[in-house]
């Protein structure tokens, strides 16, 4: 960071906010009156969120060389950033000279009860996993916290054999629980 003394930490593809960043003035932005009182600044404006998820979305089809995507979006909120970014990837697919097919199936990782961490991870709903065999998976993850349930849903995915995994997440939070897990793609860190 020109002009500062402040180490500014690598992580990798990510946009990364610092943790003294302000945000944004209220009176540079609309919202809706109901938030009136509620909100104190803005952290990241939406063009920057939507443009971002545009860029994921480019660097993803450019890893998985155009190739056709089996989409696993991990519920509930990984739902929006997933029809987001499944939006940008067909919007690539159709102005490309290949067509990319894209199927999306939703999971939901269960691994904690009555706010407690079980030690394992449940995967519920979805198609049978065996499917995923040979095919290229994304799977799109609203937040990362630690990383532990990714590995785990990685760990048990691989058993499947499938030909590629990448992992999309909007957010990587910064904590000291982390065990050093990064998505392939992210936003930014919080």
């Amino acid at each position: 960071m020109a002009g500062s003394s402040e180490e500014v930490p690598d992580y990798g593809r990510g946009v990364v906010i610092m943790d003294n960043w302000p945000g944004y003035d209220l009176n540079l932005f609309t919202y809706p009156q109901h938030y009136y009182g509620d909100l104190e600044y803005v952290l990241i404006p939406h063009g920057i969120i939507v443009d971002r998820i545009e860029r994921l979305a480019k660097d993803i089809m450019k890893d998985i060389g155009y190739s056709d995507i089996m989409v696993l979006c991990v519920l509930k909120g990984g739902y929006k950033f997933c029809a987001d970014l499944v939006e940008h990837l067909k919007n690539i697919s159709r102005n490309s000279d290949r067509f990319v097919s894209m199927k999306v199936d939703f999971i939901r990782l269960k691994s904690y009860r009555n706010d407690q961490s079980m030690g394992e991870m449940q995967i519920i709903g979805g198609d049978d996993l065996s499917t995923l065999a040979g095919k290229n998976v994304l799977i799109v993850e609203d937040v990362v916290g630690t990383g532990r349930t990714m590995k785990a849903l990685l760990s048990n995915i691989e058993k499947y054999k499938p030909n590629m995994i990448k992992v999309a997440s909007l957010l990587v939070k910064r904590t000291s629980r982390s065990d050093g897990f990064r998505p392939d793609s992210h936003m930014r860190h919080q």
